[in-house]
């Protein structure tokens, strides 16, 4: 009992099994709930390691108010050759992660890749080439070139303005430095998860995580503080908070609501208060430090302004536009195709965080965070591109959005995963489910939103 106990506890050895089931009753439309009354428990070892646990359930009996069930259990220990280093490999299911539609998607993905790298250099190299160069002339000659395009429209009536400072200046700074540094901190821990096999020690992957997003703080106050210097930003105390605690907090909020959820339902889902001290604790001494130290270092490294034209004085009239050349729309079909080159894989992601599957494949997982990367480097310049054409000059936070509504698509994926997928069912489950998915899109969408800044 003792090897059983510390096999489940230090090697975190998966086991899981149906505490009871819903069975279709005929004569109702609620059906019959049951509870297994009797354990079947399978051990496997190998010399003095515990290898395999196997949990079966039978001998069900329906549900009755006052009923009192007997519950029984059996145990059979069987020897085995498979050694303790590797014990895991009856858990990772091959045939499902390397299943052909998984190298289908990645085709498909390096497809899209192609598709939208050559769309992109079309533009840049006909239509943008010669009027870039043009329009970074000397700011002598400025004068003379504003007569020369007078009558001309789009995108080139606009470039005394396009270099404005975006609205909220220090909000957009901050989900860019931050998006900045989740993309590291997801290149690093799949990294580090192809080296090493993270899937195996308990808390392992989230272990790393909080440690990486840690030491890698940094980067979000290098990248948002020389953002902010760069386009005028003055209220620097606000910019460096806004850094260095917003996306953590945004995390600790849902967190705290459903760890309330699941206290309430006395449920073992529920973050220990140790735990939630020690995060907080490296955040405060760590993170936080570290992103100010960042802001710092970017306001005076890079800092100055490297605008290729003038700013006019007075702001140049918005026209109206046709709908789909609308901010919102751009925002919203720019993540069409970054999702639709990641979907396959959040099939895979989901099963694995939701439907007890051991995710293995961090290969794939690189591949297609690559994938994605450029993928959405090229919507957002597109997507610029368009606005820009269409004479609005605002286009920072529509790039920003048109590169982070990837998130929002894979939101709605959730819900048709949770419906079609899971058996999930009442407040509890579904808060989880829910919350989890949000706290995971928001980091998608300021991972993703940070890419137009490239």
């Amino acid at each position: 009992v003792c090897a059983l106990n510390d096999a489940e506890s230090s090697d975190d050895l998966p086991l899981w099994g149906f505490v009871g089931e819903l069975h279709p009753d005929k004569n109702s439309d609620n059906g019959k709930h049951v509870l297994y009354t009797h354990k079947n428990i399978v051990i496997k070892y190998n010399k003095d390691q515990i290898i395999h646990v196997n949990l079966t359930q039978e001998s069900p009996k329906p549900l009755e108010a006052g009923r009192v069930l007997d519950m029984t259990y059996s145990v059979k220990w069987l020897q085995t050759n498979v050694t303790f280093a590797r014990r895991f490999d009856v858990y990772l299911d091959y045939p499902f992660f390397e299943h052909q539609i998984h190298w289908f998607s990645v085709f498909n993905s390096f497809m899209m890749v192609i598709f939208l790298t050559g769309l992109v250099s079309m533009i840049l190299m006909r239509t943008l080439r010669n009027d870039y160069a043009k329009y970074a002339r000397e700011d002598d000659d400025l004068e003379s070139l504003e007569r020369d395009v007078s009558e001309e429209s789009g995108w080139k009536l606009v470039h005394g303005d396009v270099f404005r400072p975006p609205r909220y200046l220090a909000l957009l700074s901050a989900v860019v430095g931050t998006g900045a540094q989740l993309a590291m901190l997801v290149l690093l821990v799949i990294l580090l998860a192809i080296v090493g096999t993270l899937y195996v020690g308990r808390g392992a992957i989230v272990t790393t995580f909080i440690l990486c997003y840690a030491f890698t703080s940094f980067i979000s106050g290098y990248v948002s503080g020389g953002m902010y210097s760069r386009n005028g930003g003055k209220n620097w105390i606000k910019a460096m908070i806004l850094t260095a605690s917003l996306f953590p907090f945004m995390c600790f909020g849902i967190g705290f609501i459903l760890n309330t959820i699941a206290i309430f339902y006395g449920s073992l889902a529920a973050i220990p208060f140790g735990t939630m001290v020690v995060v907080f604790v490296i955040w405060a001494f760590i993170s936080f430090p570290l992103a100010l130290l960042g802001t710092v270092v970017g306001r005076n490294w890079s800092g100055a302004p490297n605008n290729p034209c003038r700013v006019k004085t007075i702001p140049r009239p918005i026209p109206e536009k046709k709908w789909y050349l609308t901010p919102s729309v751009v925002s919203m079909m720019g993540g069409l195709l970054p999702f639709g080159s990641i979907f396959i894989e959040m099939y895979f992601v989901f099963t694995s965080f939701w439907n007890y599957k051991v995710y293995y494949v961090y290969g794939f997982m690189l591949l297609v965070f690559l994938i994605l990367i450029i993928v959405t480097i090229c919507v957002t310049i597109v997507g610029t591109y368009f606005l820009l054409n269409a004479e609005n000059y605002h286009w920072q936070w529509t790039s920003f959005f048109s590169a982070a509504s990837t998130a929002i698509y894979v939101y709605l994926y959730s819900v048709y995963y949770y419906h079609v997928k899971t058996k999930m069912s009442g407040f509890f489950q579904t808060s989880f489910y829910f919350g989890y998915t949000l706290m995971f899109c928001l980091g998608l969408g300021i991972l993703c939103g940070e890419f137009w800044n490239i």
